[in-house]
């Protein structure tokens, strides 16, 4: 007897066997009982989820003995055809190879004859759309009111391509990708059954690769079992598929965290070196990221990450070591890296670059503080006076000597604490009147801000000067932190009140101006503004009316820019 691939041999049989469809499996079991079934149908959704068998199905149902029934007998010969593909009351076409308007004007004379055996006479159309729209005319008043006793059923993957004066005639089900852990549920199944001993790990990656179709899974698994002699190994089924293994991602992950691009970059040869493929690397390290943030936010939800519960849990505690932010930065870059790699020939030289960027980007703290208790924010000007007072006006803590503090090289910033100086230059506008008003301002009721936002009317430098410098500390900052520098970018000074800068951003760089505000980032832009300008100073961010121009020459996006640079490339075609 010939040998039946798994893909057909667990083809399923009857509406309870249908994976994953639940809502389609309803909604035509209700039909049948009801006697509400339409005379047209199309099936649409990604490959291998169960179209074809559930019209097959269908067709069963209304052509039982017993029928119409949702739950034919599969002993009756009209069961037993159409299981096997031979009756001829169930009439099976490929859209693709008749697709012209002479094999649809053939379809619509036979449509006018009665079924030989069953109720009904049951025409299914795979990949439907591939008919001509002069096919599909054709078959307009036929498809409107054909005979009581025909049926239609469209199976596509592509409903877009469809007429919509064909899909107004037909009731539309769309059919979903299967979850992994329906898929795994499947396989599982099916190895108990067929006594194939497999590592439980394998299950997850067949079912992780089939991209949500279970008929690619089984296909899979049929091939895994030729492939391998006794036991199938999670080796195997990385050498059969060519995808990369969990653990490498979470390792390459860890190294990033750790800062160590060293490490990071000999593990990434290694994975070249086992023949895996660069573009397919970069992909899953991409979802990687992406069940990071998932499994983050969800803290560890299965059903959201879509993998098992036990890699949810590794997900979960890996992702409390990144912060969200940095999570969506390295989105950005890895997202970056894959559309240069379509601009460049070779894969690898960009996915080095970015994964030394990540593994080498110096962090100020750790997710949450790196564990420093949260520092409270002072809401009423009472406290914030309080706080005020006990630092001198120069910021220097009490007890610590100004020349403790050296001064930092312009472009370098230093870990020490923030040099102090006084300022070599005063603003015309700073007056013992402005001061006065400042401290009014601070005085008012009404002043619910934090002491890190308050100006200190001692210290004062000219907004022209800011203007000076800021090209060199959005420069400077893309060299620590590339989201930084280009969120700031966005932003201009506006006006400077004692130390205190106000930044003002379009209003829609909401987002910009929020990750500024992060303790991590803000302090970062402090740091670097108070070295440019060789005086302690604090930064604010507000928005304003404007909306943000749009860049009109391709070098002036940071990142694009970052590129150029690196590889030494010129823009050669602006879409």
């Amino acid at each position: 007897m010939a040998y039946t691939v798994f893909a057909l041999k667990w083809r399923p049989q009857d509406f309870e066997s249908i994976i994953g469809q639940d809502h389609i499996v309803g909604t035509l079991k209700n039909a049948i009982q009801k006697d509400r079934l339409a005379h047209a149908y199309l099936f649409t959704g990604p490959r291998g989820v169960g179209k074809t068998s559930t019209a097959r199905i269908l067709a069963k149902a209304l052509n039982c003995k017993d029928g119409p029934t949702v739950k034919p007998c599969q002993k009756c010969p009209s069961c037993l055809e159409i299981n096997q593909g031979r009756s001829l009351d169930v009439i099976e076409i490929d859209g693709a190879s008749n697709r012209g308007i002479d094999e649809i004007r053939a379809l619509r004379e036979n449509v006018k004859f009665s079924p030989t055996q069953g109720k009904y006479k049951v025409y299914i159309i795979d990949e439907v759309h591939q008919i001509t729209p002069d096919g599909f005319n054709a078959l307009l008043k036929t498809l409107e009111e054909p005979p009581e006793f025909v049926k239609f059923i469209f199976a596509t993957t592509h409903p877009q391509k469809v007429m919509p004066t064909i899909i107004s005639r037909c009731q539309r089900m769309d059919f979903r990708r299967i979850t992994t852990i329906e898929i795994i549920a499947q396989l599982e199944k099916i190895i108990r059954r067929e006594n194939i001993a497999v590592e439980k790990e394998v299950l997850a990656a067949v079912a992780k690769s089939s991209d949500g179709s279970l008929r690619d899974a089984e296909s899979v698994l049929d091939q895994l079992v030729s492939f391998s002699k006794e036991n199938i190994s999670l080796k195997d089924a990385i050498s059969v598929l060519g995808m990369v293994e969990q653990d490498v991602l979470f390792s390459l992950t860890d190294k990033i965290i750790q800062k160590d691009p060293a490490a990071a970059l000999k593990l990434l040869n290694e994975i070249i070196d086992d023949g895996k493929d660069p573009g397919v690397f970069l992909v899953n390290l991409i979802e990687h990221f992406r069940n990071l943030m998932v499994a983050k936010v969800s803290k560890a939800d299965s059903k959201l990450v879509d993998l098992p519960q036990d890699i949810c849990d590794r997900l979960f505690k890996q992702s409390q070591l990144l912060s969200l932010e940095e999570i969506f930065t390295a989105f950005n870059v890895l997202i970056g890296t894959q559309e240069m790699t379509k601009r460049l020939d070779s894969q690898r030289i960009p996915l080095e670059i970015s994964l030394v960027r990540l593994a080498h980007s110096k962090q100020n703290q750790g997710p949450e503080g790196a564990g420093q208790p949260p520092v409270k924010q002072s809401q009423g000007t009472d406290s914030a006076f309080k706080q005020t007072q006990k630092l001198p006006a120069s910021g220097v803590p009490a007890g610590k000597p100004q020349e403790n503090f050296p001064a930092a090289k312009p472009g370098k910033l230093q870990d020490s604490p923030r040099p102090i100086h006084k300022p070599d230059f005063k603003d015309s506008s700073s007056s013992s009147g402005a001061v006065n008003s400042l401290t009014e301002e601070m005085a008012s009721p009404q002043a619910e801000v934090a002491v890190k936002d308050i100006p200190d009317p001692a210290i004062t430098v000219p907004l022209e000067r800011v203007k000076e410098v800021w090209g060199n500390i959005i420069n400077n900052l893309s060299g620590i932190k590339m989201s930084v520098s280009t969120y700031l970018s966005e932003g201009e000074p506006e006006k400077v009140r004692g130390n205190l800068i106000t930044v003002a951003f379009p209003k829609n760089c909401s987002l910009h101006k929020e990750s500024l505000e992060r303790k991590e980032n803000k302090d970062l832009v402090e740091r670097t503004v108070s070295e440019l300008c060789n005086t302690s100073l604090r930064v604010s961010f507000i928005l304003t009316t404007a909306e943000a121009r749009q860049p009109t020459d391709a070098r002036d996006n940071p990142f694009i820019k970052s590129a150029l640079e690196m590889f030494g490339g010129r823009v050669v075609k602006e879409d």
